[in-house]
């Protein structure tokens, strides 16, 4: 095996042209990297460029990596080509299992044997993305956070086919990539953040579709509740440090037995069009007509001055 080092790939290949693909375009490009984006239509490139636009206003203000560069970026229409010189390979396809399949099959004859390929898939496993794959033993799941080119956190996990070598690269390539690793016991249905993001979505669901909440008080609640705190502490080290000396303990043993109704008796409510209609009319409340472009631009500030703050305090109390 003549797998380049992790620290030392200097050439990326992105598979795909939308928001995730176009991120992960953005994200390395700004570490460094040399970048060869494949869209599959030419059609989808003003879109991409779109994406990049938007990412790179961010980036600057976060800090470019030294050598850093939008002229380091390349398109092609040719799959082939996108891979040929490729050290690693992020692969941002559409959510179809049989598209990931026909698509992991042609990967695994075309990519030089020595690189990882990684599936930025939210919802597939990669046992069976690389069910057709002739060398399955190098493909892994990279998924990401929306943003990718903002949001530290890669969920990374194998197949049953998949080596723990591939799985080991992967980290560490992420690490140097300046991403947030983390390596999942076993593969699992939504990772671990999208289920815990999920559940969370379940509860606002049930609210609005009960008349309970509005999708502004929802988010109200969140902004200014446990969002900022779960920022710093996440959800069971902040639960912990709320308890006091005891912890933990303290509030499993106070508390565990009053919340267990609340942890068990919702399932995911009825997609009604009644509570469809209430969703996208509560958004479009908050929206209050700004273009899609100005709410990315708001989120993707404030992101940047969130990371920034994580970092100065980390830096403190390092």
């Amino acid at each position: 095996m003549s797998r380049v080092r992790p620290d030392q790939v200097r050439q990326i290949t992105s598979l795909g042209g939308g928001p995730i693909g176009a991120g992960w375009a953005a994200h390395f490009l700004a570490q460094g990297y040399d970048v060869t984006s494949y869209l599959h239509d030419p059609s989808e490139e003003q879109a991409f460029h779109n994406v990049v636009d938007t990412a790179w206003v961010s980036l600057e203000a976060l800090g470019l990596a030294q050598g850093a560069s939008r002229e380091r970026l390349t398109i092609t229409n040719d799959l082939e080509e996108a891979v040929s010189e490729a050290q690693f390979v992020q692969e941002s396809a559409p959510e179809n299992l049989p598209l990931k399949q026909s698509l992991y099959k042609q990967l695994g004859d075309l990519v030089p044997e020595d690189v990882v390929i990684s599936s930025s898939t939210s919802g597939l496993t990669m046992t069976d993305i690389q069910k057709h794959c002739s060398t399955p033993e190098r493909t892994v799941v990279g998924h990401p956070f929306n943003p990718p080119y903002l949001l530290p956190l890669v969920e990374i996990v194998g197949g049953e086919k998949s080596s723990p070598d591939a799985v080991k690269w992967a980290c560490d390539f992420y690490q140097a990539a300046s991403k947030a690793p983390l390596v999942l016991n076993k593969e699992v249905p939504g990772f671990i953040a999208t289920r815990l993001q999920e559940a969370l979505w379940r509860e606002a669901l049930h609210m609005v579709a009960n008349g309970e909440a509005t999708p502004q008080q929802i988010d109200t609640a969140l902004i200014h509740g446990p969002a900022p705190r779960m920022a710093l502490m996440g959800q069971c080290l902040a639960f912990h440090v709320a308890c006091g000396e005891g912890g933990m303990a303290t509030n499993l043993d106070q508390f565990g037995p009053t919340l267990k109704l609340p942890w068990t008796r919702l399932k995911a409510p009825e997609p009604t069009k009644k509570l469809r209609d209430r969703m996208v009319n509560g958004c479009n409340e908050m929206a209050a007509g700004r273009h899609f472009k100005d709410l990315a631009a708001e989120r993707d500030r404030g992101i940047v001055a969130v990371l920034n703050a994580i970092n100065a305090s980390q830096k403190r109390s390092g």
